[in-house]
C-alpha cells in the first residue's frame, strides 16, 4: 500500500486505550478543493490499490486521484472533495468504502467508488493515515503516522483518538507518567510523537494484525482495542503481512526483509530475497503463486508457500508500491501510475 510514502515520512520527520477523544467533522464547502480530473491520472502516483469485485478495482495516490476499473486497462476518474494525498482505500463491500491520507483525511463512498464524501479532516495534526480496515458497516479503525488512531463506531460519521500505551517501553512509560503530573499540556503533546509509525492493518478471520516501525509486529483479537505485540524479529519497519495457501503467516519490510510465520508466528524463519529493495505488499495469485512487489521495480515469486523466491526487475526500475490479482493478471500501482505487470517465468 502506502510503503513508499512511509518510508519518506520516517525520513522527514493498556488494555484498553488509555487515552481517547472523540471528534467529528463534517463537510460543509470543500467543493473549491476538489480534485481535478486529468487524462494522466492513471499515470501519476498511486499509492494503493482494492479489488472490490471479480469486476472492478479502485486505486488512489496524489492529488485526491481515485481510479476505478472493470479491467484493470481502462480507468475512470471518480469525484473526490479534496485534493489530498490518499494512501489507502478499503472496501467492506461492493459498495460501501473509505480512503485515508494525509491530513488525517477520511473519504467515503456509498456507491462503489464512483463518488466521495469527507467523513474526517484535521490538517492541524500534521499527521498522515496510511491504512484503514472496517470490520462491519459500522465498525472501523484508521492508523497512521506516530501511532495515530481513529476509531468509529457508526459507520465514520465521528471519529475517536486512541492512544496505545502498550506500545511504549517501561521508561516511555514511566516518563509519561511523571511528565502528566508536571505538565499536562507537555504531556498532551508528547503523547502525540512517541509512539511509532503504524504502517499497515491486515484482517485474518478473528484477528487482526498490526505492523509499524522499528520491529512493530502485533495481533488483537478485539478489532484493535487491545493488542498483544509478537517477539521482537528485527529492527526495521514491517509493510506486509499475509497467510500462505499452507497457513504460514509471511512479512515483508526494509531492506529485503522477508520472515516465515511457523505455528501463527510461534516461530519465525528468515527468508533470503535476493535483494535489499524495500518490500511493500504481498499478493496471492492463482493457485499457489505468491507475489512481492518493491521498490526499483522489484517483483519476488514464490511457488513453493514462501520458502523460496525467485526475481524479475521491472524495466523502468519504478518503485510498485502496492497490488491486486484481477481478472488473471497482477495489477501494480507506482511512482509512475497503474502497471500490469509482466510476471516472471515460472
Amino acid at each position: 500500500m502506502k510503503r513508499f510514502l512511509v518510508a519518506l515520512i520516517s525520513l522527514c520527520f493498556i488494555p484498553l486505550c488509555a487515552y481517547a477523544t472523540p471528534t467529528v467533522f463534517i463537510s460543509t464547502n470543500l467543493s473549491g478543493n476538489a480534485s481535478v480530473k486529468s487524462a494522466l491520472a492513471s499515470q501519476s502516483l498511486l499509492l494503493d490499490i482494492e479489488k472490490v469485485s471479480d469486476d472492478k478495482v479502485v486505486a488512489v495516490g496524489e492529488y485526491g486521484h481515485i481510479l476505478t476499473s472493470s479491467d484493470g486497462e481502462q480507468w475512470q476518474q471518480a469525484n473526490v472533495p479534496v485534493q489530498t494525498t490518499l494512501t489507502s482505500v478499503t472496501f467492506y463491500n461492493e459498495q460501501l468504502g473509505w480512503a485515508v491520507g494525509h491530513d488525517a483525511t477520511i473519504l467515503h463512498t456509498t456507491d462503489g467508488g464512483n463518488n466521495w464524501q469527507v467523513q474526517h479532516f484535521q490538517p492541524e495534526l500534521e499527521k498522515p493515515l496510511l491504512d484503514v480496515l472496517f470490520k462491519s458497516p459500522l465498525e472501523g479503525v484508521a492508523i497512521g503516522a506516530y501511532g495515530l488512531v481513529l476509531r468509529t463506531l457508526d459507520g465514520g460519521q465521528s471519529w475517536q483518538n486512541e492512544f496505545h500505551q502498550e506500545f511504549l517501553s517501561p521508561d516511555d512509560k514511566d516518563y509519561l507518567n511523571e511528565l502528566k503530573a508536571e505538565d499536562e499540556t507537555a504531556y498532551l503533546d508528547e503523547i502525540s510523537y512517541i509512539l511509532p509509525h503504524f504502517n499497515r492493518l491486515v484482517a485474518d478471520g478473528r484477528t487482526l494484525f498490526l505492523l509499524g516501525e522499528v520491529g512493530l509486529l502485533a495481533k488483537s483479537n478485539d478489532f484493535g482495542l487491545t493488542w498483544q505485540r509478537f517477539d521482537e524479529i528485527y529492527r526495521g519497519s514491517f509493510f506486509d503481512l499475509g497467510r500462505t495457501k499452507a497457513g504460514n503467516l509471511l512479512v515483508v519490510g526494509l531492506r529485503g526483509n522477508i520472515f516465515r510465520g511457523i505455528q501463527n508466528g510461534a516461530q519465525w524463519q528468515q527468508v533470503t530475497s535476493g535483494t535489499t529493495a524495500l518490500l511493500n505488499d504481498i499478493v496471492f495469485g492463482d493457485n499457489a503463486d505468491m507475489f512481492i512487489l518493491g521498490n526499483n521495480g522489484t517483483v519476488l515469486m514464490s511457488l513453493d508457500d514462501g520458502e523460496n523466491f525467485s526475481s524479475r526487475i521491472q524495466s523502468d526500475g519504478k518503485a510498485l508500491i502496492a497490488g491486486v490479482w484481477f481478472k488473471n493478471k497482477l495489477i501494480a500501482v507506482s511512482e509512475v501510475g497503474v502497471k500490469a505487470l509482466k510476471l516472471p517465468s515460472k
